[in-house]
């Protein structure tokens, strides 16, 4: 089947599973399965489960459309059963999959490639107990979630005590190790990548302190400047950096590259915080918004990822 055919297909919309974004990913896929049939093909909707091998095998489709966030469908894992199955897939493979979804395997592929990223190191949760791993502020985030998931920013004036308390609620709670990055303060800034190019950027402004997991998808919380009002050198790095990472990383399909920029320092001031190889697929969600920008609509734009992945 070429990638240029038209013809109909039968997709399975892998959505949901079991990660801390199951709720969004449901979005996300319902979004995309009503649009593939909007263009005219069998859809079959898959809430993924522990027997989604077995289901894809009863199936058979032509291709799956992963709009999975999180682990497993963002971690290689479900690209590897995929992989064995034989069926082709939209968005990143298994070896990308692995790296982009480890901020640290990442820093590690982009950083020597000359794309600046926050100075970092990987600290033991019992250790936070003791001491700061870093001068406040900074930031702790796992080093293996999406979306902003179990992000911590520790601040001289914040309610976390001095060392951080055992009994506070934060991802130490829940990570046995995290990753400590020094906060950079600033702007939040976002570019996607589709069809190997990359698209626009976008400013997030929210109204909840940092752009976490709540802000992303709770509607209200969080304005889009889009393009974003930034200088144009400022704005050309980020679309080349978001490419360069996109490559560098063998993204496929489509990727977000999330940044943060110091505004008062200017190009020096801007930094890759991590590329997101399953960017959201729903009605707040950045790709399909900056798509809409350069006059891509969601059918068209969902269409460009299946047609890639095949």
């Amino acid at each position: 089947m070429s990638a240029d055919a038209k013809e109909s297909l039968h997709v399975a919309v892998l959505m949901g599973g079991w990660s801390a974004e199951r709720e969004v990913s449901l979005m996300s896929g319902n979004d995309v399965a009503n649009a593939l049939e909007k263009n005219g093909h069998q859809v079959t909707r898959v809430d993924m489960d522990r027997n989604v091998a077995l289901v894809l095998d009863n199936i058979r489709p032509d291709i799956v459309f992963n709009a999975l966030h999180g682990c497993p469908g963002e971690d290689g894992s479900v690209q590897g059963m995929l992989d064995l199955m034989q069926i082709p897939y939209t968005h990143s493979g298994l070896a990308t999959s692995v790296i982009a979804i480890d901020k640290e395997l990442t820093k590690q592929q982009l950083v020597p490639a000359g794309i600046p990223m926050p100075r970092g190191k990987m600290v033991k949760s019992e250790e936070i107990y003791r001491a700061d791993p870093l001068p406040r502020p900074y930031v702790l985030k796992p080093v293996n979630e999406g979306s902003s998931v179990g992000v911590a920013i520790v601040t001289e004036q914040g309610n976390y005590g001095n060392p951080i308390g055992r009994d506070v609620v934060g991802p130490w709670q829940e990570f046995d190790e995290l990753l400590a990055e020094p906060f950079i303060k600033g702007r939040e800034l976002t570019t996607a990548v589709v069809g190997g190019k990359p698209l626009c950027v976008t400013e997030l402004q929210t109204k909840a302190g940092f752009y976490d997991y709540e802000a992303k998808y709770t509607e209200g919380l969080t304005n889009h400047i889009c393009p974003a009002q930034i200088p144009s050198d400022i704005e050309a790095l980020c679309l080349d950096y978001a490419l360069r990472a996109h490559q560098i990383l063998g993204c496929k399909g489509t990727s977000r590259t999330d940044f943060r920029w110091d505004d008062e320092l200017g190009a020096a001031g801007l930094f890759v915080l991590e590329t997101n190889t399953q960017p959201g697929m729903t009605p707040l969600s950045l790709v399909p918004e900056q798509a809409k920008q350069m006059g891509i609509s969601y059918e068209q734009l969902v269409e460009m990822i299946i047609r890639e992945a095949l």
